[in-house]
């Protein structure tokens, strides 16, 4: 078992970790900016150490200054969180390199499912279904044309190394085709220094599921059941829940089997997303897989009373899963927001400054993972999320409930939060029959504009 484990990363996701790590025993380095000097998750570790200025690539993203915090404060491990680095494989193979063990899987597993290309294209061979596109990469506005017509329109064009909606542009016509290949080449660049696109069959209004796994390094692969993520605004989250409204038993027997196929075929080796997404008939097909943590982790460990955080620093460790798939029960509903501090009534501008008053939700049946308390002052250097209000009941309509109540507990002043927005939200009709895909949040906005 490790001995000291330093946690790359900010905020919540760090306290997070720490907390597991606290339980089992193992002692915690956290890292800080030059801005990041108050955060709560310095209070949770047992040494601290600043590894650069405000900027993300100063600090957080700072591959020698991590490597060097680790080796001064005698660290075995280096647990990444989610975001930042938790997806580089350059950075995993430095770790590697450094004797420090990296708590995720394999730079090479890394590597090959961050390259959407090669991921599908693995996925294929495993035989999971992909959706209708381009065998591999697209060079030439020509060639998009010609595949675009092909597989018919809408198409969608992605980054190969994509993630967070860059890069992608979705085109009804050959037109608009032309007019945005450029443009998404260009996007792509800027996000991840490459600017390699992909292009794919555009499915309208499709939900946005994800199943999650667990690998250990003796072959065994579980999962965890499914995540609904479809609550989305330009490609990124806001309210997830499980088990999904549209997931009926067949299809969650599938979902996982494909998950575990999948995971398998790569010889994956630590926590792990399955990505799919599910059209208007039912078929499934593969997306993308996340080989980190996610954001939403808590949903499926509310959901079935696992630690995945544990049991990811435990295979890590080289420990064997003690779990099968027999053991993994669904019980219940769980249904998770996240509070964003933006502005719903200002094109959800991001909303720093310093919290003069916090009350947070609590009370049966709510889990809320936090780092934000009065008089913490939230910096503008990194992503908005502060706060995840996570709410269970034996039915969905209990979670809702459940969610609705905790929702008018949070109380923070005078910053401007997605609270009274992820209320509208869980409260609207179609919502709350569980009638909704990828396109709702931009319906509901329209509504709300008008």
């Amino acid at each position: 078992m490790f001995s000291k484990i330093l946690v790359a990363n900010r905020g919540e996701i760090a306290i997070r970790v720490m907390r597991a790590c606290k339980e089992l025993g193992i002692k915690t380095v956290g890292v800080f900016s030059e801005k990041d000097k108050n955060s709560l998750h310095l209070e949770f570790a047992d040494e601290t150490i600043c590894i650069g200025k405000a900027p993300s690539q100063e600090s957080y993203l700072n591959v020698s200054n991590i490597i060097s915090a680790a080796e001064i404060t005698d660290s075995d491990a280096i647990h990444p969180g989610y975001g930042f680095l938790a997806e580089n494989p350059q950075f995993a193979e430095i770790c590697e390199s450094c004797g420090i063990k990296f708590i995720g899987p394999s730079s090479k597993n890394i590597r090959l499912m961050g390259d959407k290309i090669k991921a599908k294209e693995s996925m294929k061979k495993a035989g999971l279904p992909l959706i209708p596109g381009g065998q591999g990469a697209i060079k030439t506005k020509e060639e998009a044309l010609t595949t675009a017509n092909k597989v018919r329109y809408p198409i969608i064009l992605k980054a190969k190394a994509g993630g967070g909606g860059k890069g992608m542009r979705v085109c009804h016509s050959d037109v608009r085709l032309i007019n945005a290949f450029m443009t998404a080449q260009s996007e792509a660049k800027n996000a991840f220094g490459d600017s390699t696109i992909y292009l794919e069959k555009f499915l309208e209004n499709p939900r946005h599921i994800e199943v999650q796994i667990i690998a250990d390094s003796y072959g065994n692969v579980i999962h965890f059941g499914e995540r609904d993520c479809s609550i989305q605004r330009r490609h990124q989250k806001l309210i997830e829940e499980s088990p999904s409204p549209a997931v009926n038993n067949r299809l969650r027997k599938k979902l996982g089997e494909y998950a575990i196929r999948g995971a398998k075929y790569i010889n994956y080796d630590s926590a792990g997303t399955m990505e799919f997404l599910l059209d208007s008939k039912g078929n499934l097909y593969f997306m993308e897989m996340n080989t980190r943590i996610q954001v939403e982790h808590p949903v499926t460990e509310e959901i079935t009373n696992v630690d995945l955080v544990k049991l990811q620093i435990l295979i890590a460790a080289g420990e064997k899963l003690k779990l099968r798939q027999d053991d993994i029960k669904i019980t219940g509903a769980v249904i998770e927001c996240r509070i964003n501090a933006e502005d719903p009534d200002n094109n959800f501008m991001p909303s720093a400054g310093n919290i003069d008053f916090c009350y947070l939700p609590g009370g049966r049946n709510i889990r809320v993972d936090t780092h934000i308390y009065t008089g913490y002052k939230i910096p503008p250097f990194y992503d908005s999320l502060i706060a995840k209000v996570i709410a269970k009941g034996n039915n969905r309509q209990q979670a809702l409930k459940t969610m609705d109540r905790a929702l008018d507990e949070f109380l923070i002043e005078p910053i401007k939060t997605t609270v009274p927005f992820c209320k509208k939200v869980i409260n609207d009709p179609d919502f709350k029959i569980g009638n909704y895909n990828t396109s709702f949040l931009n319906k509901f906005l329209e509504n709300e504009r008008e």
